[in-house]
């Protein structure tokens, strides 16, 4: 037996785009930059793959950038950011994935942190703060990035993106946000939502790994790296026309069944925590309450170890992680689950348990019965 909850790490291929990528990987195979006919097909799919894409997030196909992923559209975010100025600042939430943190320690960038509620959730108050603060030491923020991430990784809490985004513009800054956990899960529309820049990585919404696009709605960045002319001149390298079409289909199929996953999803949540509940299982659900992803379950087990437990859980044959909640390394428990300030006798009981559209509510309440008793020993 077998049942995987781990779908924010990463997705199964869905097997229609599976089947779309294999004419570009053992038929039409040719380089798209080239001139000859061999190229035309390789070239129309990376031209139709942009198209689909841009469509899906409501934006304009040339302002879709191929990538390796979401840590290098983050990395190209925020490493890359050009308004002119010798010192620019990036505002980001103390929630971010470390895509996000890391980057920021590691480029030339005044960084600065908005603190989160007790849900992991931004409050535009806090922002403004910040802003308010930042525009009293500098001339003005047209050097400044704001990113906030749509939806977190490890708790599932989605941010008010376009009231954050519309308070970044107000002051003049520029707005990216990592939607890697959310796209394809929730609806976005770039232009609604007044988004500047935004990062996707495909093997979150049942696309290839190693493949993602960051969306760029200015001449805002500059090229991330030196090389041929491909993307616009502005990421080198040949493209990954299988991985590419591959992440077409599979966005495209789950925003046009947005609804639809996210009432089975959710069935699924009530499900699982219905079943721990009738148990009187001690635990604290992480992340908002109703503003959340539909699948992502973030609970705290008082007094129990989340490392301890998914090593338990695996042994039985379920798939779930600690969310992150501690560092393989250091063992800590993660820099969410102190933000939103989790008490220290649940927080190192961290477990993550996300469900996707191949789970079945039999898998659910599985995995509910098994955790009970492996904390009742």
């Amino acid at each position: 037996m077998k049942i995987y909850a781990d779908n924010a790490a990463t997705t199964k291929l869905d097997i229609d785009a599976f089947e779309a990528m294999k004419p570009y990987l053992l038929e039409d195979y040719a380089n798209p930059s080239q001139p000859y006919s061999f190229s035309r097909k390789a070239k129309r799919a990376l031209k139709d793959a942009r198209e689909t894409i841009a469509e899906c997030i409501h934006a304009e196909p040339e302002k879709i950038f191929f990538t390796s992923g979401g840590t290098e559209s983050n990395n190209w975010a925020i490493k890359c950011f050009s308004p002119q100025k010798d010192i620019h600042y990036v505002i980001t939430s103390a929630v971010e994935h470390h895509a996000i943190l890391n980057t920021c320690k590691n480029s030339n960038c005044v960084h600065m942190l908005v603190p989160v509620d007790k849900y992991g959730t931004v409050k535009p108050e806090e922002l403004i703060k910040i802003l308010d603060r930042l525009r009293k030491s500098i001339i003005s923020c047209e050097s400044t990035l704001v990113s906030i991430m749509a939806a977190n990784n490890e708790i599932g809490t989605i941010q008010s993106i376009k009231e954050l985004a519309e308070i970044a513009h107000a002051y003049g800054a520029i707005f990216h946000t990592d939607a890697v956990q959310a796209i394809g899960h929730i609806s976005i529309d770039v232009k609604a939502m007044r988004i500047d820049m935004l990062s996707a990585s495909a093997h979150k919404f049942n696309g290839p790994k190693g493949i993602g696009f960051l969306y760029i709605g200015n001449e805002l960045l500059q090229s991330f790296h030196n090389g041929g002319s491909q993307e616009f001149g502005m990421r080198a390298g040949t493209e990954n026309v299988p991985a590419i079409v591959g992440m077409s289909v599979a966005l495209k199929k789950n925003v046009t069944k947005i609804e639809q996953h996210t009432a089975y999803l959710n069935r699924l949540t009530e499900l699982f925590l219905y079943t721990l509940r009738k148990a009187n299982a001690d635990f604290i659900l992480n992340g908002h309450p109703k503003d959340r992803l539909p699948g992502n379950i973030n609970i705290s087990m008082k007094g129990k170890s989340g490392e301890g437990l998914m090593h338990l859980l695996d042994l039985k044959g379920i798939c779930i992680s600690t969310g992150s909640a501690c560092d393989s390394v250091n063992q800590q428990v993660s820099h969410v689950i102190k933000a939103i300030n989790v008490p220290v006798d649940y927080a190192e009981g961290t477990i993550r348990i996300t469900f996707g559209k191949e789970n079945t509510e039999q898998e659910a309440i599985e995995i509910a019965d098994t955790l009970i008793k492996m904390i009742r020993v």
